[in-house]
């Protein structure tokens, strides 16, 4: 690997979220440590990602399931009277790690960003158009599950009125609900790194 290779790398690491340079040069001198096989196997993992990578044209999560939905949407035995509104797809992985909702989900995107109207990347027009579908397969509850910190909170009340808006009457109050998990979460949570009994117990006292 030449200097400018070894560079090359360390700049890629750094986009990662969280990782800052230092960490980035011990992630490329631990490559150059590991045997060349552990480097072939990190190599076809990424090539892995790109050729089979896809999203879910229902939650839209990414997945590599050979069908176009994802195995949770497919799923039977999932309950289709709950939805849970998730900002990512590390927020969505770390709630299915916890075994502790077994319902339906939609991933949103990110959260609101505060001081600023335009919010491009919400699929907050998808997350509507799918509600009809979902009021037919017997939903009665939508749970809006976002970081426990100001930007969760105001996505949380867009989704809230933006639903409410868009819901025709009769649907809204008497057809389902809409919760926000408890402050199991401490302020300043993320779901991603919450540990399963937090996630359980934020689920269990949502409102």
């Amino acid at each position: 690997m030449s200097e400018n290779a070894i560079d090359r790398l360390t700049e890629i690491f750094k986009r990662f979220p969280g990782i800052g340079p230092r960490q980035a040069g011990r992630f490329v001198y631990y490559l150059l440590r590991s045997p060349p096989s552990l480097r072939r196997e990190l190599v076809d993992a990424v090539r892995g990602i790109a050729e089979a990578a896809k999203q879910c044209p229902t939650c839209f999560r990414y997945h590599s399931d050979k069908q176009k939905e994802c195995s949770v949407c497919r799923s039977a035995s999932r309950d289709t009277s709950l939805l849970m509104v998730v900002a990512s797809d590390a927020d969505l992985s770390s709630l299915e790690h916890s075994d502790t909702y077994k319902g339906r989900y939609f991933v949103l995107g990110g959260t609101v960003a505060l001081g600023t109207d335009k919010n491009p990347t919400l699929r907050t027009k998808e997350l509507l158009a799918s509600l009809p579908m979902r009021i037919e397969t017997g939903l009665q509850e939508i749970i809006l599950a976002f970081p426990a910190n100001p930007e969760g909170d105001a996505t949380a009340f867009l989704i809230r009125n933006k639903i409410l808006e868009a819901t025709p009457l009769g649907f809204t109050p008497l057809g389902f609900k809409i919760t926000a998990l408890g402050r199991g979460l401490s302020t300043g949570s993320e779901l991603e790194y919450a540990d399963p009994d937090t996630l359980r117990n934020a689920l269990e006292n949502r409102r």
